[in-house]
């Protein structure tokens, strides 16, 4: 076989006298799953007859396993995303690595472009967190992008996703929105309304449909309660609670379907002189850091945020598996002083 006239094997090379990909001459000679014994074998016995040594380097570049982490989230300022990057940090301080952290602002096109250059960077591994979209053919190019990433062997994981076809992390929210719906049905409400993003996003779709299921099993039809949407953000919150005391007067009791709204509705509510929970009862999700700090503190659903960042960095080091992997997390509801029974004559 006939070696490079400069004298220098490369892993192009031995690639091309192989007959295979860069990618697989690479995770062939690195022992990584995903190429057969005998194709495996072939690529070695060939990078002996040209010489071939290791570059280490190169070969990370290559195969992408790097130990830097790309974190993909939709706003790094909102404290759930920063919670669940709290929970890669330890993992892959643990695991002496480095993440990378972009956001999106919940843009689909720039979720690609963050993807892209992830991959352009050469990480090892890529977190995608937040919020995907009821469409699945929005999130078609993110998908075939990391499935090419993955191919080359990168890892991938997600939380809170449906659509990408990789191992996930899925808090269970329509179990937290039929808890929170329910609590403040059995304090006696009867006159609702939701406050959330749009119902494009999965998380918004699923943490609703678990209100709905909780007022039509007490009787209620679920489109009673008018769903107020705007920016899953605190000014959101404060734009969406404006709305209802202008259009909704007869609420009692405001379901905001992430805490950051909440906290911003309870900030509107407070400027407007309304008493909360005396005269309208307000739940959030999704349980912050400073969820129980306010006054009042923020009758909400607990996810465990830290928890699901680092359950997602572990499954992305593991190997591989033939199907993607599912990991629940669970809902939790925590009552504290925002709600309350509902006034007498509203319910």
């Amino acid at each position: 076989m006939k070696r490079p006239s400069n004298g220098q094997t490369r892993l192009i090379d031995v690639a091309a006298a192989a007959g295979v990909s860069i990618a697989t001459a690479s995770r062939a000679l690195s022992g990584t799953p995903g190429v057969s014994s005998s194709l495996a074998e072939k690529v070695r016995q060939v990078a002996a007859d040209l010489g071939y040594v290791a570059n280490l380097h190169a070969r990370s570049l290559a195969s992408g396993s790097t130990e830097t982490v790309g974190l993909v989230v939709h706003e790094i300022g909102d404290p759930y995303f920063s919670e669940i990057a709290s929970g890669v940090l330890r993992v892959a301080v643990a695991e002496g690595r480095t993440v990378q952290i972009c956001h999106t602002g919940r843009d689909p096109e720039a979720e690609l472009h963050q993807i892209r250059s992830l991959v352009a960077s050469r990480v090892g591994a890529i977190l995608v967190a937040g919020s995907g979209f009821v469409d699945p053919e929005v999130e078609l190019p993110s998908r075939r992008e990391l499935e090419r990433f993955a191919e080359t062997g990168g890892r991938v994981a997600v939380i809170g996703r449906h659509h990408l076809g990789v191992d996930a992390v899925l808090p269970d929210n329509t179990e937290g929105g039929r808890d929170i719906a329910s609590h403040v049905l059995d304090l006696g409400h009867r006159r609702l309304a939701v406050i959330a993003g749009s119902r494009e996003l999965t998380t918004v779709t699923d943490r609703l449909a678990g209100v709905h299921e909780a007022m039509a099993a007490a009787g209620l039809d679920p489109a009673s309660a008018p769903v107020i949407e705007g920016e899953f953000t605190r000014e959101g919150g404060r734009v969406c609670a404006r709305t209802v005391l202008a259009e909704h007067p007869e609420t009692t009791a405001i379901l905001a379907l992430n805490d950051d709204m909440a906290i911003g509705c309870l900030s509107e509510l407070r400027q407007a002189g309304v008493p909360v929970p005396g005269r309208i009862s307000v739940t959030g999700f999704d349980d912050v850091a400073v969820a129980g700090d306010l006054s009042p503190g923020l009758t909400t659903v607990r996810l465990p945020m830290a928890e699901m960042g680092a359950r997602a960095l572990g499954l992305a080091l593991k190997e591989p598996g033939r199907r993607p992997r599912r990991q629940r997390m669970p809902a939790e509801l925590v009552v504290r002083d925002s709600t309350g029974p509902a006034p007498t004559g509203k319910g």
